[in-house]
């Protein structure tokens, strides 16, 4: 397994019941997690511990698109989510382990983030850059209370 590693942390204007449903719901996940450029189309997820999910991002230049899927290894809803990653492109080897953990705060929720094991061939600023990006698109998905009416 790789030692390439990440850790994000932000403060989101949300409350953790909110933010967990981004990370669960499937039309949700899709219009956020994919940094800018890319689309999302989530084939299956099922979160439950044990719980598997499929996904696939397609870069809009290109058209070209790669594909991932996991399980989900630990489920505390509003507060924590453990799950792995694989892609099926066999020159991205190996098993990613990401941990969420949402924490109720004063102002909505902190969020911390590690992804752990990302393949060698992918530089972890990338991928970093790459969290940035989603976690952008996160709070912009988040933090807007629109009334129905």
């Amino acid at each position: 397994m790789s030692d390439n590693s990440v850790s994000l942390h932000r403060v989101l204007k949300a409350s953790p019941d909110k933010v967990y449903r981004a990370f669960t719901d499937a039309l949700a996940i899709a219009s956020w997690l994919p940094p800018y450029g890319f689309l999302c189309t989530v084939h299956e997820m099922d979160v439950k511990q044990q719980g598997t999910f499929r996904m696939s991002f397609q870069n809009f230049s290109t058209g070209n698109s790669h594909s991932f899927g996991g399980t989900y290894l630990e489920v505390k809803p509003g507060e924590f989510l453990k799950y792995t990653d694989k892609f099926d492109d066999p020159n991205l080897p190996g098993e990613m382990i990401t941990s969420v953990w949402l924490r109720k705060t004063s102002v909505g929720t902190d969020i911390k983030i590690t992804q752990e094991g990302i393949p060698a061939v992918i530089p972890a600023e990338m991928c970093y850059l790459g969290w940035q990006e989603s976690l952008e698109k996160l709070a912009k998905l988040v933090e807007p209370v629109i009334p129905d009416a």
